[in-house]
């Protein structure tokens, strides 16, 4: 949360938003076209989307090794020892650990605990089978891995369009890779705005807590980005002016490359304090979205600077800022990282909403009996609504009625939303009878309006 506190409510009717909810979300999905795939290193692959099938180097495994630690050896027993490495001829044996390159002549491994070492008659060292040894063991190749057993040399091991676990950069690994050829992903870095933000501790009157730093980075992360750093900052427009040309981040954990995206935190408003606009004009960049007819989030900015990075400017209320970034963000990463515009889909509504011209409205919801209603506590500087909420309505400006079919978007974090029941089916969605009062001889008299969930919303 920042200084612009006020914004959401004082800016809205001085400025005329250019774009409705519906045209901002597909002018940022528009706005950028995928980042083209390229090289990353292992372990910078998880999650990622394999663009190039991996496969064989060479045979895999590239040569016989022993499965077992205890001796390789050729022919039957009893074996005379030698040197671990030599070559080995009939009746001989030599150590072995597991993994080992078996020796030239060997025809199997004993294992430890299958073999006596002992004396003959001699004096002189001499393997046998003993201990847990089965009979007839070891039988010719037995405990051998052989060469090229798991693969061989140009098998796709890993096949493009996957996108890679643990086992997969593993699998990489065992087969010699050091990088993979991956599908582009924007990597994105955040500037926080607030000389009042405090980032530990319950703030004193005059100060609030950063609640960005906690969650934007996984939010970005959810959304098909990669966390480039973070830098916090002052309001003095020279801080800004500095953070935005500042191309590579410099953080800890932060992938050195240039960020494709840049999120900032507040300044969107038109206050003496609001600096974003102006920092973007100074650097040749240009507006692709400034304000979105909507509620909470209208002052969103989307620009784009000359050297093709992203600016998105998020407002300075945490709850407004979420919605600015699900509407804004969510579009621009997908398309920067070869994804799809995010899905809308409808959610019956579970109560009466009136409209609200020239604006949409976000409004955070929880599932009841099946039917979406409206949060509390989702003021734009709140977090509780959001916090609790199944998914997030759009609400038109006409209204919704009771029971109508509304647009919604899951949450990045939360459950997919249900979805729509076939109107062709037998059992339709019950909708709740409004509560009725008895008139005068006994019968039901006209609904007394429609049913108020919200008692039942925590």
């Amino acid at each position: 949360m920042t200084g612009e506190t006020q914004g959401e409510t004082a800016d809205y009717g001085h400025h005329h938003a250019a774009h409705t909810w519906a045209e901002a979300r597909q002018a940022a999905f528009d706005a950028a076209g995928p980042i083209p795939a390229g090289p990353v290193a292992l372990e910078l692959a998880l999650g990622r989307r394999l663009d190039r099938d991996v496969v064989a180097l060479q045979d895999m495994p590239h040569y016989a090794s022993s499965a077992m630690d205890g001796w390789a050896v050729n022919g039957t027993g009893p074996w005379i020892t030698t040197e671990p490495g030599t070559r080995l001829a009939p009746h001989q044996a030599s150590p072995i650990a597991t993994g080992g390159l078996i020796p030239p002549g060997a025809k199997a491994v004993l294992r430890t605990e299958s073999a006596v070492l002992a004396k003959d008659e001699d004096g002189l060292p001499i393997l046998t089978t003993g201990g847990s040894a089965r009979p007839g063991e070891p039988r010719t190749g037995q405990h051998v891995r052989k060469a090229g057993e798991e693969a061989q040399e140009g098998d796709v091991l890993v096949k493009a369009g996957v996108v890679l676990n643990p086992a997969h950069l593993a699998l990489a690994a065992l087969a010699g890779y050091d990088e993979l050829q991956v599908q582009g992903k924007p990597v994105v870095r955040l500037i926080l705005t607030g000389s009042e933000v405090v980032e530990h501790g319950v703030p004193e009157p005059g100060t609030v807590r950063d609640t960005f730093g906690p969650q934007l980075p996984a939010v970005v992360e959810m959304l098909g980005g990669i966390p480039g750093g973070r830098q916090r900052i002052g309001d003095s427009y020279e801080e800004w002016l500095a953070a935005l040309e500042d191309v590579v981040p410099e953080a800890p954990g932060a992938p050195g490359l240039p960020a494709d995206v840049v999120i900032t935190t507040g300044g969107t408003g038109r206050s003496g304090t609001d600096h974003l606009r102006r920092a973007v004009a100074e650097l040749g960049g240009r507006l692709v979205i400034d304000g979105v007819a909507m509620r909470p989030g209208h002052p969103a900015v989307l620009a784009e600077l000359q050297d093709g990075r992203f600016v998105i400017g998020l407002p300075g209320n945490p709850l407004a800022a979420m919605m600015a970034l699900s509407t804004v963000g969510a579009p621009l990463l997908a398309a920067l990282g070869h994804g799809t515009l995010p899905e809308v889909q409808e959610v019956p509504c579970g109560t009466l909403i009136d409209p609200e011209p020239g604006r949409t409205r976000l409004m955070p919801y929880r599932l009841l009996y099946g039917m979406a209603s409206p949060a509390q506590h989702t003021g734009p500087g709140m977090m509780r609504g959001l916090a609790a909420a199944d998914g997030v309505m759009v609400v038109p400006p006409h209204g919704v009625q009771l029971g109508e079919m509304v647009p919604a978007f899951a949450l990045p974090w939360g459950p997919p939303i249900p979805a729509a029941p076939d109107p062709d089916a037998k059992s339709k969605t019950r909708i709740p009878k409004a509560r009725t009062a008895k008139d005068g001889t006994g019968k039901d008299a006209k609904p007394a309006g429609p049913v108020d969930w919200s008692a039942l919303l925590g």
